[in-house]
């Protein structure tokens, strides 16, 4: 059993990737959330358990995904503590902050951790989620959170010393390439183009490009050449992109949110 503890809207999220690629039956999956309403309209929609407090899930359940706000964990785990020590279940930690070696000091047992890190896009299937895992977790036991994980979007296993450097290009990303697409579709509109319209076109275009550079065996500067003609629009584009400082204001960005986690 897949317990959950908070279903908010990362879990939610998950639970309908997993349920929706087939990797567990609703049935296979258990909640408990402090705001009953929330838990029950979840568990009506996808088919699943319901538990009476975070005790039952970590007492009951192999895999335990801790979805509450970083600030709780101390207090959380304290509570859970006794049930997850006799159960040993595989913790899931999707919490921003909160290292292994952190929830690691909350338990009072050597307990099997694995730390997630998934982005605002799980809410539509496309995230992208770093994970890694506490030197006692099997390799089949990440192999799962591996499926969990594809299951709303894409994985990568990392060192946890490079978690910032994700959060910054996985996690805080997103908040960008939305500004990036708004900007597009703004321009379009000065132009004349119906914002409706333009946001479509702009985000369909990144939506592209990203799949062009995920499948592609090119580096993405030879894809750049390939749009660019000889005295044409796009090397314009890309030439005033270049003087404007374009590429330094992302990697500043980038630098700023690894600084600020």
């Amino acid at each position: 059993m897949l317990g959950f503890i908070g279903t908010g809207n990362m879990a939610t999220a998950i639970i309908k990737g997993v349920v929706a690629s087939g990797l567990l039956k609703g049935e296979e999956i258990a909640v408990y959330d402090i705001a009953k309403d929330k838990a029950q309209t979840l568990a009506e929609e996808y088919g699943l358990n319901i538990y009476d407090s975070e005790n039952e899930i970590a007492k009951k359940c192999d895999k335990v995904v801790l979805s509450v706000k970083p600030n709780i964990f101390p207090t959380l785990l304290e509570k859970i503590d006794g049930e997850l020590k006799v159960n040993d279940p595989l913790i899931i930690s999707i919490a921003a902050g909160k290292t292994i070696e952190f929830i690691s000091s909350c338990l009072s047992y050597d307990g099997k951790i694995v730390r997630v890190m998934p982005n605002i896009n799980a809410k539509v299937g496309g995230a992208v989620s770093a994970y890694c895992g506490k030197d006692n977790v099997s390799e089949g036991e990440l192999c799962f959170v591996k499926e969990l994980c594809e299951s709303f979007g894409i994985a990568v296993n990392i060192e946890e010393k490079l978690f910032s450097t994700y959060s910054a290009i996985g996690g805080c990303s997103p908040a960008f390439v939305y500004m990036f697409i708004d900007s597009l579709a703004r321009a379009a509109v000065k132009n004349g183009m119906p914002k409706a319209t333009a946001l479509e076109v702009a985000a369909g275009a990144v939506l592209g490009s990203a799949k062009m550079i995920l499948e592609s065996t090119e580096h993405p500067w030879q894809l750049v050449d390939q749009v660019c003609s000889p005295g044409g629009t796009t090397i314009e584009g890309v030439a005033s992109l270049q003087n404007d400082g374009f590429e330094a204001a992302v990697m500043d960005a980038v630098q700023a949110a690894i600084d600020k986690d």
